[in-house]
């Protein structure tokens, strides 16, 4: 599932669309997406100049926009229907992400209710956690 099926699901556009394909997804169970790291990512000019580093906060938000594609990845439930992350418990920094990473973002479904959910995601470089936590997020009406 390329950019374009992303943007029909995902309401995020540039600079904030952090997740770029689809690899799986297995409806109400997991998913496994892909972010592309690239020196032009704005964030970079200022985290850090000179060392430039992805700000953890936007990795959690990758994470995050994955398990939104996962919970509305059904055409019934894209009709309609907003994901707005609630909360973050237990998340947990590796090892920093750089320009030319390729982030593998694997979520899946702990539990799961009519409007809302709690997933536990991983974003990995190259096989090593980056990244990890579990996030909440409620499904409201447009």
């Amino acid at each position: 599932m390329d950019t374009e099926w992303i943007r029909s699901v995902l309401p995020h556009r540039y600079p904030i669309l952090l997740v770029d394909r689809v690899l799986e997804l297995v409806p109400d169970e997991r998913i496994v997406a892909l972010k592309n790291v690239t020196i032009n990512e704005h964030f970079f000019e200022g985290h850090f100049p000179g060392r430039p580093v992805m700000p953890g906060v936007l990795i959690i938000e990758g994470l995050a926009q994955a398990g939104g594609i996962l919970l509305l990845g059904e055409p019934e439930r894209q009709a309609g229907k907003l994901v707005y992350f609630m909360s973050i418990e237990r998340a947990r920094f590796r090892r920093p992400v750089v320009p030319g990473d390729q982030l593998r973002y694997e979520v899946e479904v702990l539990r799961l209710r009519e409007s809302h959910a709690k997933l536990q995601g991983r974003a990995l470089v190259d096989g090593q956690v980056a990244a990890e936590a579990i996030v909440s997020s409620v499904l409201v009406d447009r």
